[in-house]
């Protein structure tokens, strides 16, 4: 039943046949012959009848996260067995934001990598909302995120507090001040986040506390494209600190303060499953991410 459990997880997972099929490399009515053998065995129907995507039953739900649970109890096994024969073997999967994408995480990574130069270390950069499915699903051992809301599936390793700042080349006028407001933030050119990102929420509670309405230039979801505008001199962007500590280290750009408090301060969340259990290499790396943001307060 070991197939017909694959099959029926990728399936779930993908929440239809075809996908599964493209990502398993078989044709559908492989998979469908699987699930139905699987239902045979275990008595029970663990996808609902007459639907076009793939949609659990309470079965079907208790028997995907007994199987998601048994992949990773067998990547706990295998790193624990690799760490006692001494081999720095295996692979860490690792989920994270574009604004992570920067100058200090890339030497952290390079740096344990080449203490650990036996592993393969996979990084996927996506949305909040991707990573913590990622998480959820054990696609990835860690998620690094700017603050999410409590997820039941979800647990916060290591919370970070990064507020807000407003980043500026440093010929720009603004480095003349030593807070900027928000009335003062709405006379210049911005570049900003679109509505949805959270930035844009704390932004807009804190222009409704100013009675102002900051009108960007320019929008965009990446973070480095904000970041590059930036540093050309003409627009000013707004971002936690860490999001360009290798501009800031630099003096490409520089970091000023808000005058107003924020409503909701912003953290950096680190984020696990909970209930899994990392060991071997994802634990060596949980650990080393731990204490460089524990840094990132310094």
């Amino acid at each position: 039943m070991d197939v017909a459990m694959r099959y029926f997880y990728e399936a779930a997972s993908q929440g239809s046949m075809r996908l599964a099929s493209e990502k398993l490399g078989v044709a559908v009515s492989s998979i469908s012959r699987q699930i139905v053998q699987l239902e045979g065995y275990l008595g029970v129907n663990l996808i609902e009848k007459g639907r076009r995507s793939v949609k659990l039953t309470e079965a079907g739900r208790l028997t995907y996260d007994f199987h998601r649970t048994h992949i990773a109890e067998l990547d706990a096994l295998r790193s624990q067995i690799q760490d006692l024969r001494g081999v720095r073997k295996g692979s860490v999967r690792l989920a994270v934001g574009e604004g992570f994408l920067t100058s200090a995480f890339f030497q952290t990574i390079d740096t344990f990598h080449k203490k650990n130069p036996g592993l393969h270390i996979d990084t996927h950069v996506g949305s909040t909302s991707e990573i913590v499915r990622m998480v959820e699903e054990d696609e990835v051992h860690l998620g690094l995120v700017l603050q999410i809301e409590p997820e039941p599936k979800v647990r916060v390793r290591l919370s970070v507090a990064q507020p807000l700042m407003v980043l500026v080349h440093p010929s720009h006028p603004l480095t003349r001040k030593n807070q900027v407001s928000i009335v003062e933030l709405s006379q210049h050119d911005l570049c900003l986040p679109p509505k949805s990102f959270r930035i844009r929420q704390i932004l807009s509670q804190m222009e409704a506390m100013a009675g102002a309405h900051l009108e960007p230039a320019q929008t965009t979801t990446s973070i480095v494209m904000m970041r590059d505008l930036a540093s050309e001199g003409r627009f000013a962007t707004v971002l936690p600190q860490i999001a360009a500590f290798g501009e800031i280290a630099s003096r490409r750009l520089i970091a000023i303060p808000f005058a107003e408090t924020e409503p909701e301060p912003v953290s950096v969340h680190l984020i696990t499953r909970l209930g899994r259990q990392l060991e071997g290499a994802p634990s060596k790396l949980l650990t080393v991410l731990e204490a460089k943001m524990r840094s990132w307060t310094h």
